[in-house]
């Protein structure tokens, strides 16, 4: 009897070797870096847009993706109501703030719903990384959709992603979602560089301190999962009436302590890249 092994055909090998995806980079860009979180209503958009503006404080040159095609907040949080220009082949992003943008919002009416199925969004995304006139950025920032479909599939298995940073509330209930989203950039190969406490307590006009949303969560799930934690963002009304006014806090109080903390974040994530 012969010891050989048979061969396995092709369609055998598929089901029992791994899928290696061929990733390409956003041209035009040096790094993308995604803000996830698989959970909605963590301030992933606030992040993505102060850490963007604080990067280009300290020197950097970057864009801003919004990636969420259901629901896009950079049109309202940069205060932009313009259309894109085309020349027919590549769209040019809208500058705002010396931040290079692009989001669906600024496609379509504010109020319109995207009522997409899955391959649409995916063209959509293909869209914004492959046919967006990126112009020479250190960074490009891609605010993630919350959950773990067909946009973050695209982005982990189709385009070079250098890493991401996962924003959460120290709510055990978003961390729920959170410990899904790392687990799926884990499975899919993206460097995840740590996570953010956000609205992690409120500090009244009495000075005690509160912590609304429960105590120390993420770093907990940080170290669960082997994962950096980057720091905490607390609870501040400036944050969101700047933002609902079309200029993010970094932007409009550069010297808030908010402000700082994004900094902060700005240099760290600078000193690992360039």
């Amino acid at each position: 009897m012969s010891d050989k092994k048979p061969e396995l055909s092709a369609a055998m090998k598929s089901k029992v070797e791994p899928k290696v995806f061929k990733k390409n980079p956003i041209i035009g860009t040096k790094f993308t870096i995604a803000i996830s979180s698989a959970k909605g209503g963590v301030g992933k958009s606030t992040f993505a847009t102060n850490l963007a503006l604080a990067l280009k404080k300290i020197g950097c040159k970057v864009g801003l993706l919004d990636a969420d095609i259901y629901g896009p907040s950079i049109p309202k949080m940069f205060g932009i109501d313009e259309k894109p220009k085309s020349d027919g082949q590549k769209l040019e992003p809208v500058n705002k703030y010396g931040i290079q943008c692009m989001s669906i919002g600024f496609l379509t009416d504010q109020q319109t719903p995207m009522i997409w199925r899955g391959p649409m969004v995916t063209s959509a995304i293909k869209t914004f990384t492959q046919k967006v006139n990126w112009k020479d950025l250190d960074f490009i920032i891609v605010d993630m959709p919350p959950g773990t479909g067909d946009t973050q599939l695209t982005f982990s298995q189709e385009i070079k992603m250098d890493g991401a940073v996962i924003v959460s509330t120290p709510q055990e209930v978003a961390l729920l979602d959170v410990k899904r989203g790392i687990k799926m950039f884990d499975k899919l190969g993206v460097k995840i560089l740590g996570l953010i406490n956000n609205m992690s307590h409120f500090i009244a006009e009495d000075g005690k301190k509160y912590n609304i949303f429960g105590g120390d969560g993420v770093l907990k799930t940080a170290k669960e999962f082997k994962k950096d934690f980057l720091g905490e963002i607390p609870i501040n009304p400036e944050v969101g009436k700047s933002g609902d006014e079309g200029m993010p806090i970094v932007e409009k109080y550069p010297n808030h302590e908010i402000s700082k903390k994004y900094l902060e974040f700005a240099e760290n994530i600078k000193k690992i890249y360039l």
